[in-house]
């Protein structure tokens, strides 16, 4: 039993989860890359550093006997997939009729429990449930790593070793403590247990909300469920607003406003003759929300996203992780699918073709920063500014039918 019972939790600086999905999209480098036959001799500086922070001598020693180099996560870190997925691949892969089904099952069998962690965190019910599922499937998928390798392989490489460094560090501390075992399984980036957290949001956001002295987070559904709803309670959950809903934008709306950067209360949204996705007045007319087009004006619905949304974005940085969590959550409490049709034709762009719609812009005067084939913020506002000169639709969505325009420019 959980009734009346307080969490324990340790308060820290509120940092996103870095799951392996955000972790790609962080970019962060360390220094000089270790070769193989030096892992020993680095993995002695990491016990000393472990030992000199206060890290018993026990588990250091438990610990770190286990840690061995795993080529196949260094394969993982370095992936780059070769197609950007469109809109509805992404959902329709995570907002599965199962995961629907199920979804709805466990938010029954559960509801005492998840009830009494909304009344503690103030984060509802399907929310959770649907990060759950996302994360592990609703706790069928763990991880398959040795956390302590996994990390270790991480840190000890080149590209990101300071972040994993820190993050191994972080992990056998929180051994050290008892909260984690020293054979934990993690995902191939080290996140851990049902809700996938990695060391650092462990340390500073996991609860012992079942009050049995630890922090379990593969065992326990009491702690699964504090756990996340108090992260997403720190990051600013709202708990009498939803994520955000699908609308209707009018004829002649000014594409280049749908921006997560630009924030306007509902009611000026509606005087913009913005409605919910079936045509009706939108509700909550004091709230600040932004406009979003995940899929271009014509790949995906708009949505009208409120602050919970960046709330779920401080979980995971991508809009569509975001989105899929909300239309699950959603879909779980009974609603139905999107009212927008999905295209009959949908092109999803390569890696290459990206980098050649940078090139043009570049060519064109329009910076991008760097041809990489990543499209951030720079990319998307270069796109937005060419779509405004060439008079065509804000979006700042990268698509084929750009990519024509913009070699028909430069030919011409």
């Amino acid at each position: 039993m959980v009734k009346g019972l307080v969490p324990r939790v340790r308060v820290s600086a509120l940092q996103p989860l870095m799951l392996a999905g955000g972790l790609l999209a962080a970019g962060l480098v360390a220094g000089p890359a270790l070769g193989a036959d030096d892992f020993e001799r680095w993995l002695n500086g990491v016990k000393q550093e472990a030992l000199a922070a206060g890290v018993s001598e026990g588990t250091v020693d438990r610990a770190l006997a286990r840690a061995q180099p795993i080529p196949r996560v260094v394969q993982l870190d370095r992936r780059q997939p070769e197609f950007t997925r469109t809109f509805w691949r992404y959902i329709e892969g995570r907002v599965t009729p199962e995961r629907i089904r199920r979804g709805r099952q466990e938010l029954a069998a559960n509801k005492p429990l998840l009830d009494l962690v909304s009344r503690h965190y103030g984060v509802q019910p399907r929310i959770l449930v649907a990060l759950w599922a996302l994360e592990s499937n609703f706790g069928d998928n763990t991880g398959g790593f040795d956390a302590v390798s996994a990390l270790a392989t991480l840190a000890h490489d080149n590209r990101r070793g300071a972040f994993f460094r820190k993050e191994l560090l972080t992990l056998l501390k929180t051994m050290d403590e008892g909260d984690i075992r020293i054979d934990a399984m993690s995902s191939w980036a080290g996140a851990m247990g049902q809700p996938q957290f990695m060391p650092t949001t462990y340390e500073g956001y996991a609860v012992d909300f079942d009050g049995n002295g630890r922090r379990d987070l593969w065992n326990s559904l009491a702690d699964v469920f504090g756990s996340a709803a108090n992260y997403l309670k720190a990051a600013g959950w709202q708990p009498n607003q939803t994520w955000g809903r699908e609308v209707l934008l009018p004829p002649g709306f000014d594409h280049s406003l749908a921006e997560l950067d630009v924030k306007k209360p509902v009611s000026e949204w509606a005087a913009l003759g913005v409605r919910d996705a079936r045509g009706r007045p939108l509700p909550d007319p004091d709230v600040e929300a932004s406009i979003i087009l995940p899929g271009g004006v014509y790949g995906a619905p708009a949505f009208m996203i409120y602050p919970n949304f960046r709330t779920i974005m401080a979980w995971n940085r991508s809009i569509l992780y975001a989105i899929a969590v909300g239309h699950l959550a959603d879909r779980i409490a009974g609603g139905g699918p999107f009212v927008t049709p999905r295209p009959a034709r949908e092109e999803a762009l390569s890696t290459s073709q990206v980098k050649e719609i940078q090139s043009l812009l570049i060519s064109n005067g329009f910076e991008v920063g760097e041809a990489d084939g990543v499209v951030g913020p720079k990319t998307r506002g270069a796109i937005r500014a060419y779509q405004k000169s060439a008079r065509l639709p804000a979006d700042g969505f990268p698509t084929v039918a750009l990519l024509e325009n913009l070699r028909l420019t430069a030919r011409n």
